[in-house]
């Protein structure tokens, strides 16, 4: 423990002397409150210290005394249904304690010392294990099972492990080491939140994240383990899809993080989740949620802590073999956290007095993601997918964060304010946005839903793609300078935009579509494509094509429950048959 005497404050930098036997990215405690804050710049026996808590108060020569260990996160049962602060501090408890304005100094551990698990053992004594084997599990939620694991580290002879109710930090088991040495096992363990946790190798993208938004899972699929951004001015709806990626993705946890954006929008998650059933469990979406919240008023340096801890707790629960989504709001308040920091450190500004690492921070961030093997004997699977939202000023999206992110992520959604205006919401450009995962899902896509699922996603795109241009051309002469066939185009175009493309998150039997409902809407509109075509050749009026009535069954057609739309396609089906016949006969 090194103990050294404050020199200068800055906001929440604080400068300390006498830290020379103090470490880079030690938690330290500052003044008689014992504020939490972190080593990020050592000089000599000078440390420079970003704190956690507001600054107000300190003054020159108060104590700094340092933990001796890095700023870390404690992984057990009790984190899922939780809400943390961005340096994992239990809200909740919190407010119980202090009330609803947290108390400078308080630090309540994350996982509650007091409350007991029932621990299931499944491993046997006298069995060899490594870091990683699974020695038993807690059911934490009904929707989540708890794998405890060998923490890093740890290799030997099993010794014991016990069925019983134990406190996460209670022994449940012992190791014994090659060269003696005796590891006792708890439901809970620690690991610093800049060290990404180990696994034995990464494998490429193999199957889509499906979430249920069709304009994401059609033209620009993420996959299973994959990285994406958000990036989108204010009122295009960033908030919405990532609330949507979280309520229907289907992954077995969501971490989601609030970082620097409004409190009332982490407020509208914690009132929606636990409301929202979800449809893989019929349990409350919060019984596979962590949030952590670390929102505008909050103090600005937790704000770069929060993004790391989120994604540390992901990597947890991805290595007992699950699926997990860290959703992150947004990366642009963290880097503007990023930027305060660097200033009060008086470092060399980069573009826009974003610091120069900028790029290095984000690519820290997302390369944590991926589908893994995870550590341990049975070879395992598990998946971490990364969502961030970003928010350029103004919705420049060439500012240096937005830029950043794209070199990094193989997703784009970008979010059209145009659009938002217009009540079309996604408001996802399918002009500008982009999959790089597309092209190497298509195989799973064949072989899991139809063989005809990528050539329908072709031409969607051909079409839309077909629209601008020829908008281009109607805008200089007039609808009535086009052909029949390219008049039934636009009409096809605005069909696949308001019918398909378009998403209504408050509508039941609309929020969410299964991948076998979007292929059969696709299809839907391009059988009316196909008949109305022939209808064409055959002399109908393209002006009566476009105004039949059978127009708008196919536009309700994305309100038909998931059960249904077999049979009531194939009505209209018959119906658009029926109507296209008796154009052709006038």
């Amino acid at each position: 423990m090194t103990e050294g005497k404050i020199v200068k404050i800055s906001g929440p930098l604080v400068i300390a002397e006498g830290m020379r036997e103090a470490n880079m990215f030690d938690v330290v405690r500052v003044g008689e409150n014992r504020l939490i804050g972190e080593i990020i710049e050592m000089h000599g026996d000078r440390a420079s210290i970003q704190v956690y808590e507001e600054t107000a108060g300190l003054g020159r020569g108060d104590r700094v005394v340092t933990t001796g260990a890095p700023l870390s996160v404690e992984l057990g049962p009790g984190l899922v249904t939780n809400i943390f602060d961005g340096i994992e501090r239990p809200l909740e408890r919190m407010r119980l304690l202090t009330g609803s304005n947290i108390t400078r100094g308080v630090d309540l551990p994350a996982l509650d010392r007091d409350k007991k698990w029932h621990f299931h053992a499944t491993a046997a004594a006298g069995a060899e294990v490594t870091a990683g084997d699974i020695v038993g599990y807690v059911d934490e939620t009904e929707a989540l099972r708890h794998q405890i694991m060998v923490p890093v580290g740890v290799e030997g002879t099993l010794e014991f492990v016990l069925t019983g109710e134990y406190t996460v930090e209670e022994k449940i088991g012992t190791v014994i080491g090659k060269d003696g040495t005796r590891t006792d096992l708890h439901l809970m363990q620690k690991w610093p939140v800049r060290v990404s946790r180990p696994y034995q190798s990464k494998l490429p993208p193999q199957i889509p994240m499906i979430t249920g938004q069709r304009i994401i899972d059609t033209l620009f699929p993420i996959a299973m383990g994959g990285t994406a951004c958000v990036p989108g001015p204010f009122g295009s709806g960033k908030t919405v899809v990532q609330h949507q990626l979280a309520k229907w993705s289907n992954v077995d946890l969501v971490v989601y993080i609030g970082c620097g954006e409004r409190g009332n929008e982490m407020t509208d998650v914690l009132r929606e989740f636990p409301e929202i059933t979800d449809p893989r469990t019929g349990k409350s979406l919060m019984e596979r949620t962590i949030l952590i919240a670390n929102t505008s008023d909050m103090p600005v340096a937790a704000r770069e802590a929060s993004i790391y801890t989120g994604i540390t707790i992901a990597e947890y629960f991805r290595d007992m073999g699950l699926r997990v989504a860290v959703i992150a709001d947004s990366t642009s308040r963290w880097a503007e956290a990023l930027r305060e920091m660097s200033g009060r450190l008086e470092e060399m500004p980069g573009d826009e007095g974003y610091p120069a690492y900028l790029t290095s921070r984000l690519a820290q961030f997302y390369e944590r993601a991926g589908q893994v093997v995870c550590k341990g004997k049975d070879g395992r699977i598990g998946a971490l997918s990364a969502i961030g939202a970003v928010s350029p000023a103004g919705g420049d999206i060439s500012e240096p964060v937005t830029q950043a992110t794209l070199r990094i992520v193989k997703v784009f959604w970008g979010l059209d304010a145009s659009l938002a205006y217009r009540r079309h919401f996604p408001a996802i450009n399918w002009l500008n946005s982009y999959s790089l995962y597309r092209d190497r899902l298509e195989d799973w896509y064949s072989k899991e839903i139809n063989d005809g699922w990528n050539g329908m996603v072709a031409e969607i795109t051909r079409i839309l793609q077909a629209e601008a241009e020829l908008d281009e051309i109607v805008k200089l002469v007039g609808v009535d300078a086009l052909s029949s066939e390219d008049r039934l185009t636009l009409e096809i175009a605005r069909s696949i935009r308001e019918d398909y493309l378009q998403q209504n998150a408050f509508e039941d039997t609309d929020s969410f579509s299964s991948l076998e409902k979007q292929y059969a809407m696709g299809s839907l509109i391009f059988y009316f494509r196909k008949e109305a075509l022939e209808a064409l050749q055959r002399g109908a009026d393209i002006e009566a094509i476009a105004g039949l009535p059978v127009r708008e069954q196919i536009g309700r057609a994305k309100s038909v429950p998931e059960g249904e739309t077999a049979a009531v396609y194939a009505e209209i089906r018959s119906e658009i048959d029926r109507q296209l016949a008796g154009l052709v006969r006038v």
